[in-house]
């Protein structure tokens, strides 16, 4: 979702106290996430810390297919009337990632509970698939491209599992980014199919999109 829009939400988001307060605990409790798998991290930070993992945590397992198998399984849960109830929003608000994006644009995890969602269903399917190195993590798109930007895995090639990110006005800045999804196939006619979660319908859907619309592509490190 747009950076503004977010800060927004979560400055003006005024939830149950008792909730709030109950999700802070549980992420705070929550085990601490590595660098590599924080969108933000460098490049070079991520390579050190790969460097300094033990040898079974280097392994990448999970392929594109069951990335997108996932999504796909996905394909029809939709928010309610406020703009919130997805499992994906209620994960984030709950993730020590959530308390990281806190301290960066302020408010209060619970926030993340009707707020806007696409960035938050991509990490979610990295997590349940074990991808979440790969696939990086945030709730606000322009971190989570540049973090594949810093980390030397930025293209403007459509491959099956990609994560795409989109601006509705054609523009090929990162900064302009207002959407992301999963790239499922090209379908070699100046589109390319996805699955995408909040789509205008607020729903996880199958979509295609011109290519007109991508910024680019962000490329997880997949098993073969």
């Amino acid at each position: 979702m747009a950076k503004h829009s977010l800060a927004r939400a979560l400055k003006t988001e005024h939830l149950r106290a008792a909730l709030g307060a109950a999700i802070i605990a549980t992420a705070l409790g929550t085990a601490t996430v590595p660098a590599y798998a924080n969108p933000g991290s460098t490049a070079q930070e991520t390579q050190q810390t790969r460097q300094n993992r033990p040898d079974d945590a280097n392994k990448i397992n999970v392929t594109a297919s069951q990335v997108l198998e996932l999504a796909r399984q996905q394909v029809g849960t939709s928010e309610n009337a406020r703009g919130g109830g997805t499992k994906f929003q209620q994960w984030y608000a709950q993730s020590p990632r959530a308390m990281e994006t806190v301290r960066r644009d302020g408010g209060n995890p619970s926030a993340y509970l009707n707020a806007a969602w696409c960035a938050m269903f991509v990490s979610w399917v990295g997590e349940q698939t074990g991808a979440r190195p790969q696939v990086g993590w945030d709730a606000y798109t322009v971190t989570h491209a540049k973090w594949f930007s810093d980390n030397g895995r930025w293209g403007t090639v459509p491959k099956p599992g990609a994560v795409v990110f989109f601006a509705w006005n054609g523009s090929k800045s990162i900064n302009a980014i207002q959407h992301v999804g999963f790239v499922v196939k090209d379908n070699r006619d100046g589109t390319i199919s996805t699955i995408e979660g909040n789509t205008g319908n607020g729903a996880v859907e199958e979509r295609v999109r011109p290519k007109s619309q991508v910024v680019g592509y962000g490329y997880p490190e997949y098993a073969a």
